[in-house]
């Protein structure tokens, strides 16, 4: 019975870990499921991408009150979950606060002062952020792409970091060894007075109690992230490092379009003399995206990557002016796609069985993918470096390649290009005639 404490933990954190692993590696699939891109160019550039962007929060703090105070929150739970090495070497062999055997206890008081005062500051934090979502209504979370689950997950997440603070804190402040030492108490010495008067079996009772919610709370808020938009927590890195290196006005092109346009031009030229800019075939089985299949791998991790701040939407001239566009919405649908497509194949033995639904339609309309400017706003404006306006595009150009239906508009400039060189329905010869009115 000694070590049934130490057996029941090693089963917990076996089990945690090892759902979490079964999930990743779904996620990893779901991912696969888009064509590979090749990002082997740029490499000291994504590389720096990593450290200003994704480590460095540099895009984060264009907005100052948000940016701060998320750097706090992202800096002091990081930090302070170093502390859990020390819970799952004690968890597993029995010991107790087996730092203080490794470390000087001057270090190890610093240690733990410095991560109480960080435990403050994202408590303090979080509130804030409660604050912003739920009383002052900050306009960017009351959108119509934010009711239901992901409202609720907003929210989730603030109470699931509330209550990992606040029972790190409790924990040490009923532990009467760590209190008597008087060294990195910063903050729990100001509340192990509420605790004056229990026994020693007492306190001793609510610092395991509080000891084992901390960690099972660390092992369900890590499992917790997959269904969650905090999977950016993990996936934020990877995806800045492939986000876009090249100017952000620049498009890809397929090579079969590029290839046919050559030949126009020029007969006898080699229309595949230059280097392709894509791993696509030669000639694809469709031209852009209709599914989350046609689109790419780098695509699929951006939509799993979306922390649905709005900062996109915020900035999109086509959502200000009323517009049913909205690219935090694109990133959504794309992931509850994806979703869907990894639920099927699971359903199906790892085969995918056409459900009738696809992304083009079921979830993203032709309206908001016409009221996309191309502006590139939401791709300046997001703190990860997502690129919803690469999914506007490929399905764009599915809507006019594949099925011609390209609003009346475009198909009238379209014409007039071809037949008179400029978008307007006048004929070359009469460019000059407004000179003479």
């Amino acid at each position: 019975m000694e070590y049934l404490p130490n057996i029941i933990f090693a089963i917990v954190l076996i089990a945690g870990i090892g759902y979490f692993a079964k999930n990743v590696k779904k996620l990893i699939r779901n991912i696969k499921l888009g064509h590979k891109v090749d990002a082997s160019d740029h490499t000291s550039e994504r590389w720096k991408n990593v450290v200003n962007i994704a480590l460095g929060q540099s895009k984060m703090v264009k907005r100052p009150v948000s940016g701060f105070l998320h750097v706090i929150v992202y800096v002091g739970f990081v930090i302070i979950n170093i502390e859990v090495l020390e819970i799952i070497i004690d968890g597993i062999f029995g010991t107790h606060r087996i730092g203080l055997s490794i470390l000087p206890e001057s270090v190890y008081g610093f240690l733990i002062g410095a991560f109480e005062i960080l435990a403050l500051l994202v408590l303090v934090s979080v509130i804030i952020f409660w604050i912003r979502r739920n009383i002052i209504k900050i306009r960017r979370f009351m959108g119509s792409d934010l009711k239901g689950w992901p409202k609720s997950d907003g929210n989730i997440i603030l109470y699931f970091e509330v209550v990992l603070m606040i029972l790190f804190l409790v924990m040490n402040a009923t532990d009467t060894s760590f209190q008597n030492m008087e060294a990195g108490n910063v903050i729990s010495q100001f509340i192990a007075p509420w605790f004056e008067g229990f026994s020693e079996g007492t306190l001793f009772t609510i610092e395991r109690t509080a000891w084992w919610l901390h960690i099972v709370g660390i092992l369900v808020f890590l499992n917790y992230l997959y269904f969650s938009k905090h999977l950016h927590i993990l996936l934020a890195f990877p995806n800045v490092y492939y986000g876009k290196v090249v100017p952000k006005g620049k498009f890809n092109n397929l090579d079969a379009v590029t290839a046919e346009v050559k030949l126009m031009m020029d007969p006898d030229a080699d229309p595949y003399a230059a280097p392709a800019e894509t791993e696509e075939d030669e000639v694809p089985a469709k031209f852009g995206g209709s599914d989350v299949m046609d689109l790419s791998q780098v695509q699929l991790l951006s939509a799993y990557t979306c922390t649905e701040c709005g900062r996109c939407t915020s900035e999109c001239p086509a959502n200000l002016t009323g517009k049913k566009l909205s690219p935090r919405k694109i990133m959504m649908d794309t992931r509850d796609r994806l979703e869907e497509v990894g639920k099927n194949i699971d359903a199906n033995n790892g085969e995918f069985k056409d459900d009738g639904k696809q992304l083009l339609g079921d979830y993203i309309t032709n309206e908001e993918l016409w009221a996309c400017t191309t502006c590139n706003a939401c791709v300046e404006a997001c703190p990860v470096s997502i690129d919803p306006l690469s999914i506007i595009m490929d399905m764009r150009r599915y809507l006019v390649m594949e099925q011609s239906a390209a609003p009346m508009e475009l198909n009238n400039m379209m014409t007039n290009i071809e037949n008179n060189g400029a978008p307007w329905p006048y004929n070359q010869m009469d460019r000059l005639k407004w000179k003479d009115e």
